[in-house]
């Protein structure tokens, strides 16, 4: 038989149930009601807290640097990670004993209450649960009616549908008042215990349990002496169910009270305000800064800023970065914070785009290292210069004629740098520059020009302090090129962006600014000698607006800026003067960490003239120097060449005048005129060439132009523009010579008219 004929025998055995229709009635009456009810169950609205939360900056080690209240003036501290047991046991112990029994409402706390308000003929008692609590709490305190109650209800078991009962203590314990505008544990935990919630004292988990219940205790001495009954009633509660021991209880009854809310401290404010602004507020912003080395930094800076506030001096900032951790572990925005804002004390100095002055010139010199432009020993012209309009000077208005590029560096020359930056390329300098990490370089490479190097660019203190510190990394040889600087624990650790620079040109670029003797016109440098490893670099911008100083030893960077926030430049506002005395009181401050020592591979030695630094050839004497492996610096000594000298030794001779077997055959350092005649006043040690003996005429004919004598200006193929008075009348423009021969007479003409002769001091106008 086929199982559907199976199956209607055995369904004309069964009898033919029939409901009644008024049962058929209650039931569908029942299905419609519960899908109701579930309608309602779901369309009731989830407990959701929109409330602001303050700002909150902790250190490294968890310490509270500083927070600002909420947008509606509460201080509402974002939630912590964890809310400790120990608290939630008071808190269970005082508000709902049967909380963990319960689905949000307790009957027996509602059949309690209601006994107790019907005897009194008035509400008591309200029989909230804690559920309930987080549910009034969210609903912003509304009137209380039985109508309200009600929906507390309903809502208080929607909650403990959707939420753990952990959560829902972790929800009350975040938004519960504490008094005044203290709101939630972590925010009460700091403002009145000055710890966070996880060092809570049973005393003190005690006082908070009890609080929320009648939070304007605090507010008056009366309250106090009630709320300290109400706690240490508490506390002997916990004792006798065994939540405490014996011991603790003692001391727990023995602990004094809060007076109120402590002052919020305010160690990097700046910073503070910086990541608010910038990130927005949702959970609290947990920081590298070393708390300690923060305070001290601040206070270094601060004693600073009062000093310099008497030179119209009005703003200083620092920042200090851990190298090998690589991360900011010190950040002092501004001088004055709080004061008037007269001054611009509010502005985040370290974020500030500023004219970066010749901060930058290590740089170009590392890519000029490491392509093998150059080698640390280089001769650079120090002469004057003009490129299409443009005439850089050094600092003290003086020529060297010619200066290694490792002196170049250190002494912060600008005519060598920008010979150099116009043989590297402003484009390429510029892209590595926006590729290794500066993000203030919005304008076109040909906008910035040959300034680049010398304060055409702006810059933060933050990130060319960070550049400075990535540096330090390549030097020491940091596992896969170092990092990228963070402020922040929650940041992702990222590659360093200047892994394409070599950390044998990190090193050789430290190595030239260790040098301690720095020129300047008042001498400053000689204050700043120190026992410790140091590469440092300074920079002043145009029109004495910026003063910048950085100082890297192995284990710290540290950038300091001094000025005006908002840019008047003032006499004495130079690096040396302004920035260095800050760096180096931070640098007394923290451990330098011995010293960044010379990379197991990735340098090479080469031979090059003791004297020009370019590489020897047989009339060279020569030494040995560290050059990058890669780099492909070709360059021969050009400035020795052989020279005819007489028995004497005194004078020149050739062929015509003096035997050859009679001759003597010497090398001989020779510089182009111009580069001589400036070069000799710093050099006494300098042999200029001797002159030719009277017999022989002079010396060749091609030695009696050119190689003696140089034009200073104009420079061969210049257009020269001559500038016309307020009379209508052309004015003068200074022609400028230099001969080998101090006392050697030059005749001027123009276009064959001779026009005059000058000796000693060549210029004509």
């Amino acid at each position: 038989m086929s199982l559907i004929g199976w199956l209607g025998k055995i369904r004309g055995h069964v009898p033919e149930v029939r409901v009644p229709l008024f049962r058929r009635r209650r039931l569908l009456v029942a299905g419609v009601s519960l899908l109701l009810l579930l309608l309602f169950w779901l369309a009731m609205p989830v407990v959701r807290f929109d409330d602001p939360v303050s700002p909150v900056l902790f250190s490294a080690e968890g310490e509270l640097l500083g927070a600002r209240p909420a947008a509606d003036g509460q201080w509402r501290f974002p939630a912590g990670e964890r809310v400790p047991e120990r608290f939630f046991r008071v808190l269970v112990s005082y508000e709902d004993s049967r909380f963990y029994l319960h689905p949000g409402v307790d009957p027996l706390a509602v059949l309690r209450a209601a006994r107790q308000n019907l005897r009194s003929g008035k509400v008591e008692s309200g029989a909230s649960t804690i559920t309930m609590q987080v549910v009034r709490l969210a609903r912003k305190n509304r009137k209380r009616t039985y109508a309200e109650k009600a929906r507390e209800a309903a809502l208080a078991l929607r909650l403990e549908a959707g939420r753990s009962k952990k959560e829902i203590l972790a929800l009350f314990a975040a938004h519960a008042p504490f008094g005044g505008n203290v709101v939630g544990i972590d925010a009460a935990s700091w403002m009145y215990f000055g710890r966070s919630p996880e060092r809570l004292s049973w005393a003190d988990a005690a006082l908070l349990a009890v609080l929320p219940n009648d939070p304007g205790l605090l507010a008056s001495a009366a309250g106090r002496v009630r709320l300290l009954r109400k706690r240490n009633g508490l506390v002997e509660r916990l004792r006798a169910r065994g939540v405490m021991p014996e011991l603790e209880c003692r001391l727990a009854l023995a602990e004094p009270m809060p007076g109120g809310p402590r002052p919020v401290p305010r160690d990097a404010p700046h910073l503070l305000d910086t990541l608010a602004a910038s990130r927005g507020v949702v959970s609290p912003f947990r920081s590298f800064i070393a708390a300690d080395l923060q305070r001290t930094v601040r206070r270094i800076v601060e004693d600073h800023g009062q000093r310099l506030f008497g030179r119209d001096i009005r703003n200083v900032a620092a920042v200090v970065i851990d190298n090998r951790r690589a991360a900011v572990v010190a950040y002092v925005g501004n001088t004055g914070f709080g004061r008037s804002g007269e001054f611009g004390q509010s502005v985040d100095i370290l974020q500030s785009r500023r004219s970066t002055g010749s901060i930058l010139k290590p740089f170009l010199y590392a890519a000029r290292i490491q392509e093998g432009g150059i080698t640390p020993e280089t001769l650079i012209a120090d002469t004057p210069v003009r490129f299409e309009g443009f005439k850089p000077e050094n600092f003290d208005r003086r020529f060297r004629g010619a200066v290694p590029a490792r002196t170049a560096l250190a002494w912060s020359l600008n005519i060598p740098a920008v010979r150099e930056l116009r043989e590297y390329g402003i484009p390429r300098f510029e892209n590595r520059l926006r590729r290794w990490g500066m993000t203030t370089l919005d304008r076109s490479p040909e906008d910035y020009g040959l300034t680049l190097v010398l304060g055409g660019a702006e810059g933060k203190l933050v990130e060319i302090a960070a550049l400075y510190a990535k540096m330090a990394q390549l030097a020491s040889d940091a596992p896969g090129g170092g990092r990228e600087i963070r402020l922040l624990i929650e940041e992702r650790e990222a590659p360093s962006k200047m892994t394409d620079l070599g950390a044998a040109a990190a090193y050789l670029t430290l190595q030239a600014l260790t040098a301690v003797n720095r020129p300047d016109e008042e001498g400053f440098w000689r204050n700043f000698s120190s026992s410790k490893w140091l590469a440092w670099k300074t920079g002043t911008s145009f029109g004495l607006r910026d003063a910048w100083a950085v100082g890297v030893m192995p284990n710290y960077t540290i950038g300091v800026w001094a000025g005006n926030a908002a840019g008047e430049g003032k006499p004495g506002l130079t690096g040396l003067a302004a920035a260095a005395p800050v760096l180096f009181d931070l640098i007394g401050a923290v451990d330098g960490g011995g010293r960044i020592e010379r990379p197991w591979s990735g340098l090479k030695e080469i031979k090059v003239c003791r004297d020009s630094g370019f590489l020897a050839t047989e009339l060279c004497p020569a030494e040995t120097v560290l050059v990058p492996e890669e780099s492909r610096f070709d360059r021969m000594c050009a400035f020795h060449q052989t020279v005819h000298l007489d028995a004497s030794g005194r004078f020149r001779v050739d062929s015509r005048c003096e035997p050859v077997d009679r001759m003597r055959h010497e090398p001989w350092f020779i510089l182009p005129p111009i580069q001589e005649y400036y070069y000799r006043a710093d050099h006494p040690d300098y042999r200029p060439l001797p002159p030719f003996r009277a017999d022989c005429g002079g010396g060749p004919a091609g030695e009696r132009g050119s190689r003696v004598m140089s034009l200073v200006y104009p420079e061969p193929d210049m257009s020269v523009f001559v500038p016309v008075g307020l009379d209508g009348r052309a004015g003068e423009v200074i022609f400028e010579a230099v001969h080998r021969e101090s006392g050697a007479t030059i005749h001027w003409h123009l276009d064959e008219d001779y026009v005059a002769s000058t000796r000693v001091f060549h210029q004509i106008a």
